[in-house]
């Protein structure tokens, strides 16, 4: 072929492997292109997929189609594509002068005598089909052709023209993709707006996050406590509704643990999350928070599943937070709102501030909660009082608010200044049971928050308006007296008595330096040698002094009881014959009951340290001493000593 002629093929090689940006339309060009005009009579691209041993016919062009249907499948292994992985291998054109005389690759010279054809040239393209297979094009010749180099040149700038369509038609597929991504991208994300402007749920958002994202997520919400998710993060374990629902029970609350501890960290996390039983959920999750107003409010957990998907992935991951932090911070402006309004309400009911009781009354009635009827307070404080960050008592009004909502949805709460304060009606149906499960409740869930246990105080019943100043000062001092003395739990007003009012008054370490130089040897002794000495000065005390009553009362033999009261004067020097003496004995008793065991950093080293005197072993009857046996017992012990 002259040059003139060459360079002519050329003008319509380009013009028709430019004529389309598909790649099935680009083969047949490129096969139709290399057979017209030359000494090559058939064409063929065949793609190799050496995972699977077979070379797949993409395009043909052989007027013998006409007679004969050729296979569209080759194996590698035994057919003649094993001359087109050679070529790939090579990464070289290949070429068979006479494949009916070729010994190297004898397939060859079966399939040559079948469909008529003599030499053969296979040039890779460098470039692949579009499951990423690389592209091999083979021409054969009707009769012996000496392939000089010219010859070579031009089917390889053919190839050469075939790869850059080939490769144009992959960009441009791929940037179809993107931008179709892209769109669906952006019409997902005004929908999931208009979803969250329109106050829809944080299920619903997740929804339609998880069609979107492209790894599962779970979305978490402080505020309200809610753990939800999308696509299944464990398909081995769990479906999408089972991962749901199990999302509910222990997944949840250590997915809520870990995303508030990233949270605490103030940095975007990967870290592992644990299932029941020590299992894992993955080694890999990723936790983002969501902000509102420089406020973490909840955490996006995305759970990767493939690589990264580069900018785009982070693009629909931002716009997947600021979607979900639009959607708590309605939530949160929400709960704010109601907090300030009810606590605007509670801080003139409890502070006495009412113009009119009627107005008051009604205005309540407007928020939902009802003060015609008897109620009871329920304070929950942190131990540490007013140096705790305005966050964590924001936090704690949160965990109480959802433990009211789920066990008394008539109660109401409200944050006054570091203490969140619970209005729970006292209705005939609310037995005790109930109450005592939500103040167990309250102690559990203010426990992680708080890192160890509430100060939590229930007051009196309030039949009145006036009762509830009352009851809240009440509680305002116990929790003082909590604090001061570093009681934890729950606390009463039946259990503090009048006493909080002194304590309130006293420094904490005179008032227990009085309790040890009254009776601390006391304590002491029967915390060592298991006596029951205090419990019997207690009860001496309570029954006025009088013998006989008292021995009733604890199950001894009067003169039992006269020997271990002569005892306690023996060996504590304890004495009880003025009024004076006794009320001091009886200050210390209730003081002591009150306060309870020192600190540990100041707890004594003796042998007994471990135990407690506790309310119980003041009051109750002597479990190691029967009436009957007691001189007896008491005779075994003697001599008793510090």
């Amino acid at each position: 072929m002259d040059a003139h002629l060459q360079f002519r093929n050329l003008r319509k090689v380009v013009s028709l492997v430019a004529s389309s940006t598909e790649l099935s339309v680009i083969f047949k060009q490129l096969v139709y292109a290399a057979c017209q005009d030359t000494a090559w009579a058939m064409a063929t691209v065949l793609s190799l997929d050496q995972k699977s041993g077979y070379a797949y016919v993409m395009a043909r062009h052989d007027p013998t189609l006409l007679e004969t249907r050729l296979p569209d499948r080759w194996s590698l292994a035994t057919s003649p594509a094993r001359l087109a992985l050679t070529a790939l291998a090579r990464n070289q054109p290949i070429v068979l002068g006479d494949a009916l005389a070729s010994d190297e690759f004898p397939e060859c010279q079966q399939q040559a005598a079948q469909r008529g054809y003599r030499t053969v040239v296979l040039l890779p393209i460098g470039s692949v089909d579009a499951e990423g297979r690389p592209v091999v094009l083979s021409v054969q010749s009707r009769n012996v052709v000496a392939v000089s180099e010219e010859e070579l040149a031009f089917l390889s700038t053919i190839v050469e023209l075939g790869a850059m369509a080939v490769d144009n038609a992959h960009r441009l597929h791929t940037g179809r993709l993107l931008a179709e991504r892209l769109q669906t991208a952006l019409s997902t994300h005004t929908r999931l707006m208009n979803q969250v402007l329109a106050d829809g749920s944080l299920v619903a958002a997740t929804a339609t996050l998880s069609e979107l994202l492209p790894h599962p997520i779970v979305a978490v919400d402080f505020c309200a406590n809610l753990v939800v998710g999308g696509r299944s993060a464990l398909p081995d374990r769990f479906d999408d509704e089972g991962w749901r629902s199990a999302l509910v029970g222990s997944i949840g609350a250590e997915v809520m643990r870990t995303a508030r501890a990233a949270i605490d960290a103030h940095h975007s996390a990967e870290c592992a999350i644990g299932l029941d039983k020590g299992a894992r959920v993955c080694t890999s999750v990723r936790i983002e928070p969501l902000c509102v107003d420089g406020r973490a409010v909840g955490a996006l957990l995305v759970f990767p599943t493939t690589s990264s998907g580069g900018e785009l992935d982070q693009l629909l991951l931002e716009g997947a937070k600021f979607a979900l932090s639009v959607q708590m911070m309605r939530s949160l402006i929400r709960f704010e709102n109601e907090s300030r309004t009810l606590a605007d309400l509670f801080a003139e009911l409890l502070e006495r501030r009412w113009p009119a009781p009627e107005d008051l009354v009604a205005r309540a009635c407007r928020l939902g909660v009802t003060l015609s009827r008897p109620a009871r307070l329920i304070t929950v404080s942190a131990p540490t009082g007013s140096s705790s960050p305005r966050g964590l008592a924001v936090e704690m009004q949160r965990a109480v608010a959802r433990c009211v909502q789920r066990l008394r949805p008539d109660g109401s709460v409200v944050l006054l200044d570091d203490t969140v304060v619970c209005h729970v009606p006292n209705h005939q149906t609310a037995n005790r049971e109930r109450t005592d499960q939500l103040i167990r409740s309250l102690v559990a869930e203010t426990t992680p928050i708080l890192n160890g246990q509430a100060i939590v105080v229930e007051s009196e019943i309030c039949q009145t308006l006036e009762d509830y100043a009352t009851a809240w000062e009440q509680c305002r001092r116990i929790t003082a007296v909590a604090r001061r003395f570093e009681r934890r739990g729950l606390l009463t007003a039946r259990e503090f008595g009048p006493y909080p009012l002194l304590l309130g008054a006293a420094e904490a370490t005179e008032v227990r330096l009085f309790v040890k130089h009254t009776i601390g040897m006391v304590v002491r002794h029967d915390t060592e040698h298991g006596t029951p000495y205090l419990q019997t000065l207690a009860s001496y005390l309570q029954s006025g002094c009088r013998h006989q009553v008292c021995a009733d009362a604890i199950g001894l033999h009067v003169t039992t009881l006269r020997y271990r009261l002569a005892r306690i004067q023996q060996l504590f020097d304890i004495q009880l014959d003025t009024a004076e003496q006794r009320f001091a004995l009886q200050l210390a008793l209730h003081l002591h009951a009150i306060i309870g065991e020192p600190p540990p950093r100041s707890r004594s080293h003796a042998t007994g340290r471990g135990r407690r005197t506790t309310p119980a072993m003041v009051t109750g009857s002597d479990p190691a001493v029967s009436q009957r046996d007691a001189p007896r017992a008491l005779r075994a012990r003697q001599p008793l000593s510090d």
